[in-house]
C-alpha cells in the first residue's frame, strides 16, 4: 500500500522538475511556433514529404551540433572545436566510404574519431583542470589542420545512395533525429547521465556524494564529438562530397542554439529539448527571411535581434517575479 503513495509522489516530483526547467523556454517554443506558421504560409510545399523532407534535412546537422554544445554546457563546460570536428567528419566520410572500407567502415571511422577527439578533450579539461574554452580553442586549430590533412581541398565522394537515402525525398532525417533523442533519454536514465547535472550545478556536492563527476563529464566530451562528426557525415552526404572547412560556422551556431534554448553556461540549467527548440529557431529564421527576400545584411542584424529578445524575455520575467 504504501508503494502506490511513493511512485504517485515520484511522479509528481518529476513533472514538477520538468515543468521547473521549462519556465525559461517557453517563450522559445512561441517563438518557433510563430515561425514554423510564418514559414508554412510562405512555403506550402513543407506539408508534403518531399517539403518536409528537405527542411528536416537542413535542420538536421545543426541540431546535432546543438545537442553537442548543449551536453558541454550542461556540465559546465563549452567547445570551441565543434565546428572543426564537423569538418573531420565530413572529409572521413568523403575519403573513405568510396574506398575498401566501403560505408560501414567510414561510419565507423568517422564515429571513431569523434569519440576519441572527444574523451580526449575531455581528459585534458577534468584531469589536467585546464578552461575547457582554451583546451576547445586550441583542439580547434589541431582538429582543422587534421582535416586539411586527410583531404588539402573539397573533394572525395559519398556513394549516391546514401546521399540519397540521408537526402532524398524521404525524411530520413527526422527519423534519425527522432531515435537521437530517444537515445538521449535512455542515457539519461544511465549513471553517467544521472550525473550529467550534478557535475555542472553542483560539481563539489556530487563528488562529495559520491557522484561519478569526472567520468560524466569525460562522456559527455565523448558524445559531443560523436555528435559533431555524425554532423559531419551528414553534411558530406548531403554535398556529395567533402569539404575540410565546411563546419566552421557550426561554431558559434551550437552556442547560439544551445544559448537561446535556455542552457546556461555555468552548467546545471537547462534542457536538451531546449537546445533542439533553438536549433529549430535558427533553421526557420534562415528559412523565413530567404523567402522573404532579407539582404544578407538584414539577415545578420533581424537574426540578431531575434536572438537577443528570445534570450531577454524570460530574464525579464524572472525579474518582475
Amino acid at each position: 500500500m504504501s508503494i502506490i503513495p511513493s511512485a504517485r509522489a515520484d511522479g509528481a516530483l518529476y513533472w514538477q522538475v520538468q515543468a521547473r526547467r521549462n519556465i525559461g523556454v517557453r517563450s522559445l517554443f512561441l517563438v518557433v511556433l510563430a515561425f514554423l506558421i510564418a514559414y508554412a504560409v510562405l512555403f506550402p510545399g513543407l506539408f508534403t514529404v518531399s517539403g518536409f523532407a528537405k527542411f528536416t534535412q537542413s535542420w538536421f546537422p545543426l541540431a546535432l551540433v546543438a545537442m553537442a554544445q548543449a551536453i558541454l554546457m550542461l556540465t559546465g563546460g563549452i567547445s570551441l572545436a565543434i565546428g572543426a570536428t564537423v569538418s573531420l567528419g565530413a572529409v572521413i566520410a568523403a575519403t573513405t566510404m568510396a574506398g575498401p572500407l566501403g560505408v560501414p567502415g567510414g561510419a565507423a571511422a568517422v564515429a571513431l574519431a569523434g569519440l576519441g577527439i572527444g574523451a580526449a578533450t575531455g581528459f585534458i579539461v577534468v584531469r589536467l583542470r585546464l578552461p575547457a574554452i582554451v583546451v576547445t580553442l586550441a583542439g580547434s586549430f589541431i582538429i582543422g589542420g587534421a582535416a586539411l590533412l586527410v583531404l588539402p581541398r573539397p573533394g572525395g565522394a559519398v556513394p549516391a545512395w546514401l546521399s540519397d537515402l540521408l537526402a532524398g525525398d524521404t525524411p530520413a532525417a527526422f527519423v534519425l533525429l527522432m531515435a537521437i533523442v530517444l537515445l538521449w533519454k535512455l542515457y539519461l536514465a544511465t549513471p553517467l547521465g544521472l550525473s550529467l547535472y550534478a557535475a555542472g550545478e553542483n560539481p563539489v556536492g556530487a563528488y562529495r556524494s559520491g557522484v561519478p563527476v569526472d567520468a560524466a563529464r569525460v562522456a559527455a566530451y565523448a558524445i559531443s564529438g560523436l555528435l559533431s562528426t555524425g554532423a559531419g557525415l551528414f553534411v558530406a552526404a548531403q554535398t556529395g562530397s567533402g569539404d575540410p572547412v565546411i563546419g566552421n560556422a557550426f561554431t558559434l551556431n551550437s552556442i547560439a542554439a544551445a544559448v537561446l534554448g535556455g542552457i546556461g553556461f555555468l552548467g546545471g540549467q537547462g534542457t536538451m529539448r531546449g537546445a533542439l527548440a533553438g536549433s529549430l529557431l535558427l533553421s526557420l529564421m534562415i528559412s523565413v527571411m530567404f523567402f522573404l527576400g532579407f539582404t544578407p545584411v538584414a539577415q545578420y542584424v533581424a537574426q540578431g535581434l531575434i536572438i537577443i529578445g528570445a534570450v531577454a524575455i524570460p530574464q525579464f520575467r524572472k525579474v518582475q517575479q
